[in-house]
């Protein structure tokens, strides 16, 4: 009789340049390039619950770069230097570009420093998607 635990399935990293659209549950390990503050609703000093706030992380790896999206708590953690890894992953789309993107599914959490050198010349991000309706006849 077979043996019936499930065990808890590795997760299998994915490097910056295998990521395509449409796509969710990666794993990959990061270093933050850069962050800026798109949007900040909410006084600072006000409720946690009231206030909204959005970054655009450029991140990557040995292959590429591509942008994540932060929300909220997750700001915090797109420090610039540091090495994260983004847990259940999926792409978003923005303006026919791919965005990285950790929703409630996800988490994101600051690791040891990564020893790789970011690959900066291949950003994903600057990638345009054209969406084509296919038709089957």
């Amino acid at each position: 009789m077979a043996d019936s635990k499930q065990g808890l399935r590795k997760p299998v990293f994915t490097k910056v340049d295998q990521l395509r659209p449409g796509t969710s549950g990666h794993t990959v390990t990061v270093k933050v390039v850069d962050t800026k503050m798109v949007m900040q609703r909410g006084r600072p000093d006000g409720p946690q619950s009231r206030q909204m706030r959005i970054a655009e992380s450029l991140v990557g790896d040995e292959t590429g770069v591509i942008i994540v999206t932060a929300r909220n708590d997750q700001v915090d953690l797109m420090k610039e230097g540091s090495t994260i890894i983004l847990r259940n992953a999926k792409i978003d789309m923005f303006k026919g570009s791919m965005r990285l993107a950790v929703d409630k599914w996800g988490r994101i959490e600051v690791t040891e420093p990564a020893t790789f050198t970011v690959k900066e010349d291949n950003n994903l991000s600057l990638i345009e998607y054209e969406l084509v309706n296919v038709v089957v006849e």
